[in-house]
């Protein structure tokens, strides 16, 4: 991972930057919200060291940047993105889903409950999952997949993404040099998370192939 962070994502994010400026944290949250392993924990507090110090990307940048014009196109590219992963799940998931979810472990009725699921708290479920380092990079599919109405998903996506950007550019800029050390102190959330939805899916797994001890039903004697 930190072989990755190193000689890969900075590298890609720092030539961005210095190439196109805002545009560029707009390019980098869009790829990271349509499903792409690109940190925003690195993008957006990489941006807010720009806003206190842009010495680092000079003379390709004009002199530092300005905090919420960061902040409205890391938002904007965070809903870019979102709705390219909205789009696969509700053309494409679904379809997969209705197909080959039987051998996934997927019911057809699962992905009905599912559907019922979004419509009641769906809204809710996305705003938070945009709070949530690695769900935030994905919960877009599961709301394509389910056809949650796409003006509710814009806007819960768009109110979660905002008060995520300012939090992390505003971490930047008062970091300045040392803004790496925010990846590094939200890692430990990221492997808890991850963590969980292991735990999750080995329950499911457990529960749908039979929890060993549990009495199995009698077929009635004719």
């Amino acid at each position: 991972m930190l072989a990755f962070i190193d000689q890969i994502a900075l590298p890609f994010l720092t030539s961005l930057y210095g190439a196109v400026g805002y545009l560029g944290v707009m390019v980098a949250m869009a790829i990271e919200s349509a499903m792409v392993p690109l940190p925003s924990e690195l993008i957006l507090p990489l941006a807010g060291f720009m806003v206190s110090d842009p010495a680092k990307l000079e003379p390709l940048t004009n002199g530092p940047w300005n905090f919420w014009v960061v902040v409205i196109v890391a938002t904007l590219g965070n809903t870019l993105g979102s709705l390219i992963a909205y789009g696969i799940g509700a053309y494409g998931g679904r379809p997969f889903l209705e197909k080959f979810g039987r051998y996934l472990l997927i019911r057809p009725h699962e992905i009905e409950t599912a559907d019922r699921f979004f419509t009641k708290y769906g809204s809710a479920t996305v705003f938070i999952g945009r709070l949530l380092p690695i769900v935030r990079t994905f919960i877009s599919f599961p709301a394509g997949v389910t056809r949650m109405p796409l003006g509710k998903f814009i806007a819960y996506s768009t109110a979660g993404a905002f008060p995520w950007s300012v939090a992390l550019v505003f971490a930047g800029q008062q970091l300045g040099q040392r803004w790496e050390d925010i990846r590094r102190a939200l890692q430990p959330f990221d492997l808890l998370i991850a963590v969980l939805v292991v735990v999750c899916f080995a329950l499911l797994l457990w529960w749908r192939l039979g929890m060993p001890g549990r009495p199995k039903k009698q077929t009635p004697a004719a």
